[in-house]
């Protein structure tokens, strides 16, 4: 019967955060594109449907139909892209997953959320705004924070990782669908046990 589920209803938005353009293609920022990337590359499926204010592609993930998107309006307005598409396929908050970068976790490593304030990040910061509610499952992506205090942050969050820093980011991308797949098929809590 796998095969009815293709032409479904999207039931999760899988929301990827990044910048768009080349000069911030592989930056710490744009762990959310990459993983989408991977993903597409994976799942075989382009994410080139322009909608939304974001990139898009529907596959299946977890035994549930998704719509994975990647704004394409710059981080600080990210919200619009998950407004018009959750609005359109009337998608609640708990089922809005999204893909972001983390400066307070290691590089590397994974942290799932139920919801949550926006920690400083602009991109989750919009989402809120827009979705009216911070009650949105979320999967944190650790790229480490600047070594030297005075070093600046946003500089930072869209610098590239170093070739052995995309070795760990390789193996974190590989970990983050994993989570995705097991939220939508088993819940948050489930994925928490696994992953954080």
């Amino acid at each position: 019967m796998g095969f009815l589920k293709k032409s479904g209803p999207v039931e999760w938005l899988l929301v990827c955060l990044g910048n768009p353009g080349k000069q911030y293609e592989n930056t710490r920022h744009n762990i959310g594109f990459m993983a989408a990337d991977l993903l597409s590359e994976r799942e075989g499926v382009k994410l080139n449907k322009l909608r939304y204010r974001a990139l898009t592609g529907e596959m299946t993930l977890g035994g549930a139909r998704v719509l994975v998107i990647k704004p394409q309006t710059y981080m600080n307005l990210s919200g619009e892209a998950v407004k018009l598409a959750g609005g359109f396929y009337k998608v609640p908050p708990e089922r809005v997953l999204v893909i972001s970068d983390d400066v307070s976790l290691p590089l590397g490593k994974l942290r799932i959320r139920a919801s949550g304030s926006a920690g400083g990040h602009n991109g989750l910061k919009n989402i809120i705004a827009h979705l009216g509610t911070d009650a949105f499952p979320r999967i944190k992506v650790g790229v480490g924070a600047p070594a030297h205090p005075e070093h600046e942050m946003v500089d930072w969050v869209i610098g590239n990782f170093s070739g052995e820093e995309k070795k760990v980011v390789r193996q974190a991308l590989e970990k983050v669908i994993e989570a995705v797949e097991c939220v939508v098929e088993k819940g948050v809590g489930e994925a928490q046990n696994r992953y954080n």
